[in-house]
């Protein structure tokens, strides 16, 4: 069966896409976005959704911080696409399905998310960051990320799926030391939380 996943048309993303990086948002940006998809957003099927960047795949993703440290999750060897092995991401979330489809689709597939990746046994507070988009590439160009952060406060968090990904805490060294494995949108968001001087300078 083909993945539908969630779309929204490019015109109709609040406050557009012309930019790069993350752009910080608040509850009323996000009350639009949700206005946005009530309104226009609608399920493709995702090979075709993948070539087509008139529209917008809606993303969350979670960034699950512990003070100074960051949740990094690494894929091991055994995952199925070669070109994945070792590749490194701070951020949880995936595409938005039918199975979300309701009056807030954004909320529930977060928690969807949340719940498939990560073991933890407690509740987490999502707080808003802002809207993430890379256009430099046709991966991004489809794509439009929700970021969310959640502080753990000293919980226990895993992820789920142990023989495709290791999680582990990371300071801002581990991730220096791991930049070059990190995907894209991860060196992104790294660098809007954490501030360029801190991930780029030694």
């Amino acid at each position: 069966m083909v993945e539908r996943v969630l779309v929204l048309p490019r015109d109709a993303v609040p406050g557009g896409c012309h930019f790069s990086g993350v752009r910080s948002a608040d509850a009323g940006d996000l009350h639009d976005l949700r206005l946005a998809v009530a309104q226009h957003g609608r399920f493709l099927d995702r090979p075709d959704a993948e070539e087509d960047p008139s529209h917008k795949q809606l993303i969350p993703y979670v960034v699950v911080r512990d003070g100074d440290l960051v949740f990094l999750m690494e894929r091991t060897l055994a995952g199925g696409d070669p070109r994945l092995h070792g590749k490194g991401s701070i951020g949880v979330g995936g595409h938005l399905n039918p199975v979300d489809e309701g009056e807030d689709p954004l909320s529930d597939g977060l928690r969807r998310e949340w719940a498939e990746e990560l073991d933890a046994s407690w509740e987490p507070a999502f707080q808003l960051v802002g809207f993430l988009n890379d256009d430099g590439n046709p991966v991004g160009a489809v794509h439009l990320g929700i970021v969310f952060t959640v502080e753990a406060d000293g919980r226990q968090v895993a992820v789920r799926e142990h023989d495709k990904l290791v999680g582990r805490w990371a300071t801002v060294d581990d991730l220096r030391a791991a930049w070059g494995r990190l995907e894209t949108w991860s060196q992104l968001v790294a660098t809007h939380l954490l501030g360029e001087s801190r991930i780029l300078d030694p």
